[in-house]
């Protein structure tokens, strides 16, 4: 999640289209908050990772 994030944003910003930008932000805040519940070994959705 958080490589397609990036991937977005940086699309989003290279071919000026905002909406890929706004996705690609939110896509990184999502994968940051994965990242971190799961480095402390709680469950998300019934996963131990997230690949």
């Amino acid at each position: 999640m958080l490589i397609l994030g990036l991937i977005l944003l940086i699309l989003g910003f290279l071919l000026h289209i905002s909406i890929l930008w706004t996705i690609g932000i939110i896509l990184l805040v999502i994968g940051a908050v994965f990242w971190i519940v799961g480095s402390t070994g709680r469950l998300i959705g019934g996963r131990r990772h997230w690949y």
